[in-house]
């Protein structure tokens, strides 16, 4: 008879743990592309969750994470963590609660969505982004994005927003206020009301992030060109014994003085001027929210002096209202085509100080017939001293998508667009304002 070596045992249970995390895998792209169980996968997956001691409710997608927690709050932590690296021998264990969060938020059906069922999404989704991280969710972000917005209109929202009881049971996000503003004209009444307590509602979370990013970016570079302050907080005391070294007498242990060192703090004293252009086409709905909320941030700040323009094939001057991001976004209409030499007609008469100015364009800047008018405007303004930032998106996510032809011409102009989160645009307005 032969014998089982402990290597022998230790391969036979690594291949049993590798074909139990194999079927709850299957059993999950099993229910991903159809809706109806498969009766072996779903046996075998309960019997797997049991052996490793988690609750059968775990396979269930009409079970919310959110309710599955609160009758196991032992498993809170556990899927917070969920990605970090972990011991070998949770693999199944992991496997089972992986497939909970990915059942839950990738497969969204299909029929009429009700706004208790959307609140349930959006809370799984957020139990989906903790477990990942701030990285991982940063790369998921545009697919659950797409599966939120489909998720919103697929709800008969008008109906849910004329009854306070649904209405109070959304949570707002970027889909579903990009549909309140999509829709705005075609509500009245308690439902218009509800509508704007909404969007009102996620202005001021999204500017209390933003104010937040703003208040930590370091500030710009000091001004050198004006004199060091000559009082006794900003002496130098290092540089000053550093300078009069030479003046050291050895004898009386003394260091003799003859010229004070102080430091340079002065910044800007002019006003600045910020001029934000921002393309309210259908494809930049995330940034006009966005850039909308970050201009009145900047609007509220002392000596910088902004102009808001919105546009499609017409420019809207919004600058009355900078200073209240809700009122800015119920003006805007949505949608439509680009006309951005129409914006910049709007712009130039705003720049009165070309080097004391600084234009955002916030574009994908797919103009087609237009571009090189454009770009003639832009160019001309960048060359008149006026520093210009071109921005592809102002989003969470820092998911953008420029026109080529755009994008060459402005890093040949010494412009490059800036991509990615909008902390960078933040960084690079701090610097020019401050």
């Amino acid at each position: 008879m032969s014998e089982h070596t402990p290597d022998a045992a230790s391969s036979d249970s690594d291949a049993a743990e590798e074909s139990r995390r194999q079927v709850l895998y299957w059993r999950l792209l099993a229910r991903m592309f159809d809706h109806e169980e498969q009766p072996a996968l779903e046996a075998a997956s309960v019997a797997i969750v049991e052996d490793i001691g988690l609750p059968p409710a775990l396979l269930d997608p009409s079970v919310s994470v959110d309710n599955l927690v609160q009758r196991f709050p032992d498993l809170r932590d556990e899927l917070a963590g969920l990605m970090a690296p972990g011991d070998d021998d949770q693999r199944v264990r992991r496997a089972a609660l992986v497939s909970k969060l990915l059942l839950n938020v990738m497969a969204t059906g299909s029929g009429s969505v009700t706004a208790t069922q959307l609140a349930d999404w959006q809370q799984d989704a957020g139990w989906l982004k903790r477990a990942l991280g701030d990285e991982g969710a940063g790369e998921l972000s545009g697919v659950l994005s797409g599966l939120e917005g489909d998720l919103v209109s697929r709800m008969r929202l008008r109906e849910v927003l004329a009854d306070p009881v649904l209405a109070r049971q959304l949570t707002p996000s970027m889909s579903l206020i990009e549909q309140l503003l999509r829709d705005k004209a075609n509500l009245s009444g308690v439902a218009l009301a509800n509508a704007k307590a909404l969007i009102r509602r996620y202005v001021d979370e999204v500017a209390e992030v933003l104010r937040t990013q703003v208040e930590q970016t370091s500030a710009g570079t000091i001004d050198r060109s004006v004199p060091p302050k000559r009082v006794f907080r900003n002496l130098d005391l290092d540089r000053t014994i550093w300078k009069n070294l030479t003046n050291w007498d050895p004898d009386e242990e003394r260091l003799y003085v003859d010229r004070l060192f102080y430091r340079q703090t002065a910044k800007r004293t002019t006003p600045a001027r910020l001029i934000v252009v921002v393309d309210q086409s259908g494809s930049m709905v995330d940034s006009m929210v966005n850039c909308t909320i970050l201009a009145s941030i900047f609007a509220g700040l002392p000596k910088v002096d902004v102009h808001l323009i919105a546009y499609d094939t017409r420019a809207l001057d919004l600058t009355p209202w900078v200073h209240d991001p809700f009122e800015v976004l119920l003006r805007t209409k949505l949608g439509g085509g680009n006309d951005g030499p129409v914006a910049m007609a709007m712009a130039r008469p705003k720049i009165t100080d070309p080097r004391n100015t600084v234009l955002v364009w916030i574009s994908d800047f797919y103009e087609f017939d237009r571009s090189q008018p454009l770009f003639d405007g832009i160019q001309a303004v960048h060359r008149s001293g006026v520093k210009f930032i071109p921005v592809g998106s102002v989003n969470s996510s820092g998911h953008e998508s420029v026109n080529p032809w755009f994008r060459q011409r402005f890093k040949a102009l010494g412009t490059p667009v800036i991509s990615g989160h909008i902390r960078k645009l933040v960084f690079e307005l701090k610097n020019f304002l401050d």
